[in-house]
């Protein structure tokens, strides 16, 4: 048994799925996850080649950037009802297709005016892509005896390094920006379509009592604020870590890019070893753990200004912050009277509006006052969740398992 916080209800178990049709889900949810993020981390390989294929300044390329994550944050809500409506099996197929279709529409564009639209509509599927795999992936985990969502997300990460890795490859090779893009595509749809028939099917969404409700809309508005703030942290690694090895740490031209290369080994270290910690200590105790970690790591990367101790400070972040999001989407799945799907888009929206606002969060601090005092931003986001967000949240996480 789980001993679980009021309020909270206990995963649901799906009696006719057996142990082998559970398995065959996880594997498939995996891959759903792997392809995603090799997907994603395609466009990011061809970020340059888009600028320098229609000439844009830094700040035009930050508009076409804007509009991938403008266009996610738009189709949240309508895709969170979606998924709900057809089913995250259903979903993750057809969202699967169109984010594959999506990828070879960018790099096919001949004209900035009509890439635009296509970055719109890219960020879109994507959208709908995360949303149905994560309400799959909730399915899974209510199914298993054992957490699996952090690994998946784990999945996600393996997958973004790479498609990076494929990418950097295909561009050395002299492999055409399109033809990279096509052969991503098909894998990608080829993976939609081959999980779909083993994907389990969504548990009901069973009615309940008003106060029943009122609770979880309080928890979702609580669980977006914890995602902004913890993605607040996230993005600004992803686009502060490697300028502050160059300019803070002042590491060798060698090191520079290990920063970006320290948090993300972090962030997939610590998802394929999330769901152990989750069985061991619950959800909450897990938050609370990971955040104070992700403190500890960027206070040592600022006490210590050096190249050797803001890579280990990175990486202690990446650890820190690689169970925050899985965290969430969990606890969300699990309140009683909202759609899973409905319920993880919620939260996942927040979580973009973080993502997109930390780096610039970071580097309006950085103009006014310094790098370090930018970042210190990211140690009082990881503070505050270790202090007050964890505890504030608690009676929505389930308590450890004994």
């Amino acid at each position: 048994m789980s001993e679980s916080s009021p309020g909270v209800s206990s995963p649901p178990t799906v009696s006719n799925a057996s142990p082998g049709r559970v398995a065959r889900a996880t594997r498939g949810t995996m891959a759903l996850f792997f392809v995603n993020g090799a997907t994603f981390a395609t466009w990011g390989v061809h970020i340059p080649t888009i600028k320098a294929r229609f000439g844009l300044s830094d700040a035009m390329l930050s508009f076409a950037m804007l509009a991938v994550a403008g266009g996610a944050i738009a189709a949240m809500g309508p895709v969170g009802r979606w998924v709900a409506r057809v089913g995250s099996a259903r979903a993750s197929m057809a969202s699967g297709l169109a984010y594959a279709l999506a990828t070879v529409t960018i790099l096919a564009m001949p004209d900035f005016r009509l890439l635009l639209p296509a970055l719109l509509a890219f960020g879109m599927a994507n959208a709908a892509f995360d949303v149905g795999m994560n309400a799959q992936a909730a399915t899974v985990e209510a199914s298993r005896t054992r957490p699996v969502m952090s690994a998946l997300h784990g999945m996600f990460s393996l997958g973004g390094m790479t498609g990076a890795a494929f990418g950097g490859l295909m561009l050395s090779l002299g492999v055409p920006p399109l033809v990279h893009a096509a052969m991503m595509a098909g894998l990608t749809a080829a993976v939609a379509l081959g999980t779909a028939p083993g994907l389990l099917a969504d548990h009901p969404v069973l009615p309940s009592a008003g106060h029943h409700r009122d609770h979880a809309v309080r928890a979702l508005w609580l669980l977006g604020l914890l995602a902004f703030l913890g993605l607040i942290g996230e993005g600004a690694m992803y686009d502060w870590s490697s300028v502050y090895m160059r300019d803070v740490a002042v590491a060798p031209a060698g090191w520079i890019s290990f920063g970006y290369a320290a948090f993300s080994g972090g962030m997939a270290c610590g998802r394929f070893g999330g769901d152990r910690l989750r069985a061991r200590w619950g959800e909450a105790g897990t938050l609370t753990a990971s955040a104070w970690l992700g403190f500890a790591g960027i206070v040592l990367a600022l006490a210590m200004p050096v190249p050797v101790a803001a890579l280990v400070g990175f990486s202690m972040m990446g650890l820190g912050a690689a169970n925050m999001v899985p965290i969430f989407f969990v606890v969300a799945s699990r309140l009683p009277g909202v759609a899973p799907a409905e319920a993880i888009a919620r939260v996942a929206r927040f979580a973009y509006l973080g993502l997109l606002l930390g780096p610039v969060l970071i580097g309006g601090v950085a103009h006014l006052a310094s790098l370090r005092a930018g970042l210190a931003v990211v140690a009082l986001t990881m503070g505050w969740i270790a202090l007050a967000g964890a505890r504030s949240a608690r009676r929505y996480l389930p308590a450890r398992k004994g």
